[in-house]
């Protein structure tokens, strides 16, 4: 049974740049291969690579395993290149987000903390130190 990597919910636009990620690093040849290497089940993945198939993002080419089998190799288009630069950017600057909104979280939080006459510790929150 293919068991998820992962525990978090994942949205559209993260799979697809997740599997784009892992096409480009290494061009895969089987379904269950991206599968295992997403952490995702093989359903989820052949509806994520028909996704990206139907958008002009991912290209299969066949080939020959050996005499009996044809294989198939997933590729990135050059389309799917610049979608993928485009996806990471969004990733980044929403999780640079998050991260801002967190930060801001555990400061007031620890602010509360070092104003409680009960607590032991006000420790400072570090500096984010992520560049714009």
């Amino acid at each position: 049974m293919n068991k998820p990597a992962q525990s978090t919910a994942v949205l559209p636009d993260e799979l697809e740049l997740a599997a784009m990620r892992q096409v480009s690093a290494q061009p895969v040849s089987s379904q269950r291969e991206l599968a295992e290497r997403l952490g995702i089940s093989v359903g989820k993945t052949n509806f994520v690579l028909r996704a990206l198939l139907k958008k002009g993002l991912v290209k299969v080419e066949n080939f020959r395993r050996n005499d009996h089998k044809i294989g198939y190799l997933y590729l990135l288009t050059p389309t799917g290149m610049a979608e993928k630069a485009r996806l990471t950017r969004a990733f980044i600057a929403h999780k640079e987000a998050d991260y801002a909104r967190l930060y801001q979280q555990l400061s007031v939080l620890k602010a509360e903390l070092a104003q409680d006459p009960g607590s032991k510790s006000g420790a400072e929150p570090a500096s984010p130190t992520h560049a714009s």
